[in-house]
């Protein structure tokens, strides 16, 4: 029986490479432009990207439609705030005229009542 005899190393790999590239070599021989299986392909993929384009283009759409809505209501918010302070402002104004008007009065009573005071007392000296 005689000894198994087993290629080296290196024609090994040299022959695993020659493989890879008549394999190589023969797929960029194959004619693929008028494959209908890689033409369906293509065009499958093409549909899927306009698919998602028109899908982010709709999701873009509805983020503009709820941002444009959310400050619609912000500026409505603040609009009537705005008027709410206006009417605040107003009420204040009144109220402080009230008040001032109010101490006015007093203050005339005051110098009324002083002023009868005196006039008594000096009616007092007199009389």
């Amino acid at each position: 029986m005689g000894k198994f005899k087993e290629a080296p190393l290196g024609d090994r790999l040299g022959s695993a490479a020659a493989a890879r590239q008549a394999m190589l070599g023969r797929f960029q021989a194959r004619d693929t432009t008028n494959d209908p299986a890689l033409l369906a392909r293509r065009a499958e993929r093409e549909a899927v990207a306009a698919a998602r384009t028109v899908r982010l283009a709709e999701r873009e759409a509805e983020r503009a439609a709820q941002e444009a809505v959310r400050l619609a209501r912000e500026s409505e918010a603040k609009a009537e705030q705005a008027r709410q302070d206006e009417i605040a402002a107003a009420e204040a104004t009144e109220r402080a005229a009230e008040a001032v008007q109010a101490a006015e009065t007093r203050l005339a009573d005051q110098k009324a009542a002083r002023d009868a005071r005196y006039a008594a007392r000096k009616a007092r000296q007199r009389g």
